[in-house]
């Protein structure tokens, strides 16, 4: 996939005239493979609504969200399926864990859909991100710091063209920020795939093409 295009995209609790200064409500916006874009924006007005948009698991809005040339309503459950697998990557603000199994366990049960790392390589990833003694630890006993950097790397078991990434980082502390994104980073690039973050206000350590306000 080498675009996803944002066309005109309103959510429907929100009213045209409330979001006149929206970059991204009701305009027209593309996010290309290969870039990285920053969506800044208080609370409560739609960061993890537009992911969940563009990864196909809410229709509440108006307007047309489109890959590459195919638009994502005109798509049956199987291809949207195969997209999330393949293509798309999602760091949930939520995190989605499950809670009674370990670490370990979370990552491997995504990773195990396209095998794309070996378990070595995610004892290595859960050791570079400081989890080496939390590989076994069930996720209910893991600090949500500790989780966002499972679910991150969990992110990264899989092929995808774009990473949507949704307050990563916001439990955790500077260093801890400097080790996931630079994981992140690696893998961006290694596949030339694009970034869409969303926060708060935080730019962290990447390099955008562009900056949004929701």
């Amino acid at each position: 996939m080498d675009s996803i295009h944002v066309n005109s995209v309103l959510p429907s609790f929100f009213s045209a005239s409330g979001v006149s200064d929206s970059e991204i409500w009701g305009r027209e916006v593309c996010f290309r493979k290969g870039e990285y874009h920053l969506i800044s924006a208080v609370s409560g007005v739609g960061k993890s609504s537009l992911l969940s948009y563009i990864f196909g698991e809410r229709d509440d809005y108006t307007g047309d969200i489109i890959f590459d040339e195919q638009p994502l309503n005109t798509m049956r459950s199987t291809e949207l399926s195969k997209i999330r697998q393949q293509k798309i990557g999602f760091v949930f603000q939520g995190l989605r864990l499950f809670s009674e199994l370990t670490a370990f366990e979370n990552i491997a049960l995504k990773n195990r859909l396209s095998s794309y790392k070996t378990n070595d390589e995610i004892v290595r990833m859960l050791e570079s991100a400081g989890l080496a003694e939390k590989c076994n630890e069930k996720a209910a006993r893991l600090s949500f710091g500790q989780q966002q950097r499972v679910a991150i790397i969990r992110a990264l078991c899989q092929p995808f063209d774009f990473l949507l990434m949704d307050e990563p980082f916001s439990h955790l502390d500077d260093d801890n920020i400097k080790i996931m994104s630079s994981m992140v980073l690696e893998e961006l690039k290694s596949r030339e795939a694009g970034l869409v973050l969303c926060s708060l206000g935080d730019e962290y350590p990447f390099v955008y093409c562009r900056k949004w306000k929701l």
